[in-house]
């Protein structure tokens, strides 16, 4: 995928593969890549590159952020995120390419996903047409409870629009066997990405967009846990959520 925010940095700076080469000690040929696909530098390289452009260099590589290391005491946690922004979006695309039983996705709106990787549904297609189940459920653009999380987080009234984006998103997905849409007015307190026995949690915080809160990346354990209670949340959000129909 190309690095637009890079490309961007240099155009705006004058600056050529040629000359940005020259100041981070690689070939131009290497910063080419790093524009188109958008391959990631070692991070000496990149630190080296974003003082040139004066950029953070992680809005440029926002792989380059580690997660934190999950506790020795916390065999559920694998890994925890400060921000959603801080993930780069491989994260949820290699999480769902694993999948072999179940796919389950419970978000409002959650459009970063398809701007930032345009092959989301192909990929949820692949891993339908292998067996996997695939259940969306995206927010009713509207339901109060949209509305409501739209003020909090000081969106206004363009959270439904993003509902509605959503949605317009996902409604090629339609028909396809083993996926299936939904959409829900429930209060939403956490965004879930499942991947057969592994799970993306991205918090929601009061005033705070969802870009903003933390993500953890949990792994379900034998003996019960955390995963299994945001399982089975899921599960009860999808009981009482509308099945989209096409037309």
């Amino acid at each position: 995928m190309p690095n637009e925010r890079l490309r961007a940095a240099m155009a705006s700076g004058g600056w050529t593969h040629g000359s940005l080469a020259e100041a981070a000690g690689v070939d131009p040929k290497s910063v080419e890549r790093w524009v188109n696909p958008g391959r990631t530098p070692r991070r000496a390289t990149a630190l080296k590159a974003a003082g040139t452009l004066g950029e953070d260099v992680l809005a440029l590589w926002p792989s380059l952020r580690q997660a934190r290391a999950a506790r020795a005491d916390s065999p559920e946690l694998v890994a925890l995120y400060d921000r959603r922004a801080d993930m780069p979006v491989s994260v949820y695309a290699d999480l769902f390419a694993q999948a072999r039983e179940h796919i389950d996705v419970l978000v409002y709106a959650a459009v970063f996903l398809h701007e930032a990787y345009p092959r989301l549904n192909d990929l949820f297609r692949e891993r339908a047409a292998e067996g996997c189940t695939v259940r969306i459920a995206t927010g009713d653009a509207d339901s109060e409870n949209v509305r409501q999380r739209g003020t909090e987080e000081r969106f206004g009234h363009g959270i439904d629009t993003r509902c509605r984006l959503a949605l317009m998103h996902f409604r090629p997905l339609l028909g396809v066997p083993g996926i299936e849409l939904r959409t829900h007015g429930t209060t939403l307190y956490n965004s879930l990405y499942r991947a057969d026995d592994q799970v993306l949690v991205n918090a929601h915080v009061w005033g705070v967009n969802a870009y903003g809160a933390p993500v953890w990346h949990l792994r379900q354990n034998s003996e019960g846990g955390m995963f299994d209670s945001y399982a089975e949340s899921f599960n009860a959000v999808w009981e009482t959520a509308t099945p989209v129909r096409k037309g």
